[in-house]
């Protein structure tokens, strides 16, 4: 694999590419990532969006993908106050990327699938 900076090396555990691709492929972070790919939402509306993850873990991702600069917290002067979080140019780009590893993963599913029915029930020699 070649990379525009020689420096720059995701395989090597002190580059700093390597801490940005662990945030980016962190539990939930693609799925909320991908969440956020079209239109900003509340906090209530990701937890939604993202079935099984906790409040706690969904607090905690987005914090990590602001710390990253991926994700934007835009606090709203309304009445109530509320908070929106929507994907900074970087966070879109990559969100970008993960709505394609999704369509492949739901193209190749029946195969997926398939292969684990196969393997989860092998026929028995006749």
């Amino acid at each position: 694999m070649k990379f525009k900076d020689a420096a720059v090396n995701v395989f090597d555990a002190l580059c700093p590419s390597r801490q940005a691709l662990d945030q980016v492929t962190a539990r939930w972070a693609p799925l909320v990532l991908a969440s956020l790919s079209d239109t900003p939402l509340r906090f209530a509306e990701l937890r939604r969006s993202v079935d099984g993850i906790s409040d706690r873990m969904l607090s905690q991702t987005l914090h990590n993908l602001e710390a990253g600069g991926l994700v934007i917290r835009d606090v709203k002067s309304a009445i109530p106050p509320h908070v929106e979080y929507r994907l900074s140019e970087p966070g879109l780009r990559i969100a970008a990327k993960i709505r394609e590893l999704i369509d492949v993963v739901y193209n190749e599913l029946p195969g997926i699938m398939a292969f684990r029915a196969a393997s989860t029930n092998p026929e028995t020699p006749a």
